[in-house]
Parts: structure tokens; C-alpha cells; sequence
């Protein structure tokens, strides 16, 4: 493969993942203006940022992990997700890259808007065993 095409492909990839990330600010705005409150709360929760979580178990299992907890690569998987949020701005982006155990499309966007793509084989390493399984990522 040429250099030429190689830089359509990386820009077709970033293309998609700014509609992606597009798609989320617009779905953001229509639950803004419905109401829709922006993510479950419970007594615990009540009252912390709206981005505030814990790498506790209980995030684990809240996100559909199933595999083994480590808490230094539920670490690292999350502060991806993070930088993605603060990359972008939009509230709910935090969330839905960690969905299903960070095996959303989301989350491989980010990996790509990050440039992290170099790393993937590690990243995906760490997926499997939070996941527990082959998350098909």
C-alpha cells in the first residue's frame, strides 16, 4: 500500500469518527431538550460531578465486566475514555466508550482519535481480560 492510501484510509477512519462523535452531540441535545436525565443516580451517587465515578468493582460490574478485575488496566482502559472526554466535551461520551466493558464503537473511536492505534494489540489484550472473553473489538 502507497502512502497516498494510506492516508485516505486514516482520514476515512477519522472521518467516521467525528460523525460518530457528531451523532453523540446531537442524541446529547435531543435528551437535553426532551429532559431525559443524563445518567441513573443512585443515593450514593447523588450529589458528585456528573462525570465523578470510582474504579471500584462496582464500576466494573456496572459497565457489563465480567472478567477479571484488575484495577490498574480497568485504570488505563478508563483514562482513555477520559481523555476522549475531555477531548470532546460531550457528557455522555465518558459513558458510552466504557459501554459493554469498553467494547463499544465508541471506544475504538476514541482509540483512533487518540492516535493509540500503534497500541491496540495491548489495549485489546486488556479488553479481553476485563471483558472476559474475546470482546471482538
Amino acid at each position: 500500500m502507497n502512502h497516498r492510501s494510506s492516508q485516505q484510509q486514516r482520514g476515512s477512519g477519522i472521518r467516521a469518527v467525528w460523525a460518530c462523535l457528531a451523532v453523540v452531540a446531537l442524541v446529547v441535545q435531543a435528551a437535553r431538550a426532551a429532559g431525559t436525565p443524563w445518567r441513573e443516580t443512585d443515593d450514593e451517587e447523588r450529589g458528585k460531578p456528573l462525570l465523578a465515578h470510582h474504579l471500584g468493582k462496582r464500576s466494573f460490574f456496572n459497565i457489563e465486566c465480567k472478567g477479571v478485575y484488575d484495577k490498574v488496566i480497568f485504570a488505563r482502559l478508563d483514562r482513555i475514555c477520559e481523555d476522549c472526554y475531555n477531548l470532546f466535551r460531550e457528557p455522555q461520551l465518558h459513558s458510552l466508550c466504557m459501554k459493554n466493558c469498553f467494547t463499544s464503537k465508541y471506544f475504538m473511536g476514541c482509540v483512533e482519535t487518540l492516535q493509540l492505534s500503534d497500541e491496540i494489540e495491548q489495549i485489546q489484550s486488556w479488553i479481553k481480560q476485563v471483558h472476559g472473553g474475546e470482546p471482538g473489538v
